[in-house]
């Protein structure tokens, strides 16, 4: 008895409730006008966006047209495509030392290399394990969560991770001291550390992209693989005509994310190379651009962001292509 007159107030007490609140909203729709409605709801996220996305890019082409030394774009002189042309000036783009600005291109190229090298690891070691956990193993569960928890970390503490496990006195080289080999300083290494960083970006973003693959995974229907099955399919052709074709919408976007992410790396690497160690054989696109507005007293600011302007350039466009390109394999 005492559980239903409970239960009865509890009722009594969420319709009193939504009156409460369904009044306001009344007064609002006759106001507005219920086609106007989601525009008012989308409104506060739609400001927040506006100032924390566009303003910031807007500010950022309005720099890329200034010069000189100040913040304030009032106090900065025009100076119109200057910086574009302080960048773009190369006698010859493959050797960033003929550069007027030898930094940026030596970046332009760190960047190239390790986009190439990233994609292509992030994304056949993301397929693999995303196939992998998508088959009927012990602990399957745990291993997902496993995979997915690098993830969820700070990309600092990523860095700093991995720069005390590949320190002179870190965790790999005191296991090479056990089994008898010397130790390598392995981030004062070119070759190195440009290995160790893309495996670091590796281990760190593919839970992301597993994720992503295994969803697509789960959506195919399985009575093709019994029909595969059926007829006697091998495992290597079940995976080239039915995996891979139906799982090529989600591959697409992975490569696109994949691409944006490797062009904006920067964190990990910063703190695991020390700033773009050694030397500048790890220095990318947004390093460059952080030393030109923050890293020096120079403040650089419209050379900063002429180089941001130009790099979202090239991932727009490269977007727009794959995007183009995905519509053709859906047609």
């Amino acid at each position: 008895m005492a559980a239903l007159k409970a239960g009865a107030l509890l009722s009594q007490t969420g319709e009193t409730a939504m009156r409460v609140v369904e009044a306001p909203i009344n007064v609002i729709e006759r106001i507005f006008g219920r086609k106007r409605m989601p525009w008012l709801f989308l409104a506060p996220n739609l400001v927040l966006f506006a100032i924390f996305t566009f303003l910031p890019i807007a500010i950022a082409i309005g720099y890329a047209f200034t010069g000189g030394t100040n913040l304030f774009v009032s106090e900065r002189p025009f100076v119109g495509l200057d910086n574009f042309r302080t960048l773009l000036s190369c006698g010859n783009y493959l050797q960033p030392g003929t550069c007027q600005e030898s930094l940026f291109w030596t970046a332009v190229w760190n960047t190239l290399w390790f986009v190439a090298l990233n994609v292509v690891a992030t994304l056949l070691v993301a397929l693999i394990t995303a196939l992998i956990l998508n088959r009927a193993i012990v602990a399957r569960g745990f291993f997902r969560a496993m995979f997915f928890y690098p993830v969820l970390l700070s990309p600092v503490v990523i860095g700093l991770i991995w720069k005390w496990f590949l320190d002179r006195n870190g965790l790999l080289n005191a296991f090479f001291q056990m089994i008898g080999i010397p130790p390598e300083i392995f981030l004062l290494d070119v070759g190195w550390s440009r290995f160790f960083v893309v495996v670091v970006s590796v281990w760190f973003h593919m839970g992301f992209y597993t994720l992503i693959l295994l969803a697509g995974l789960q959506a195919i229907p399985k009575e093709l693989y019994e029909a595969a099955s059926i007829d006697a399919a091998s495992p290597r052709r079940t995976l080239f005509r039915i995996t891979l074709p139906l799982l090529a919408p989600n591959l697409l976007v992975v490569f696109i994310l994949l691409m944006i992410k490797s062009v904006q790396i920067f964190d990990e690497a910063w703190v695991l190379t020390n700033g773009g160690g050694p030397g500048t054989a790890n220095s990318f696109i947004v390093q460059y651009i952080y030393q030109m507005a923050f890293g020096s007293d120079l403040r650089l600011f419209g050379l900063a962001s002429a180089a941001s302007v130009l790099m979202g350039l090239v991932l727009l466009v490269l977007t727009l292509i794959q995007l183009r390109v995905g519509k053709r394999m859906e047609s």
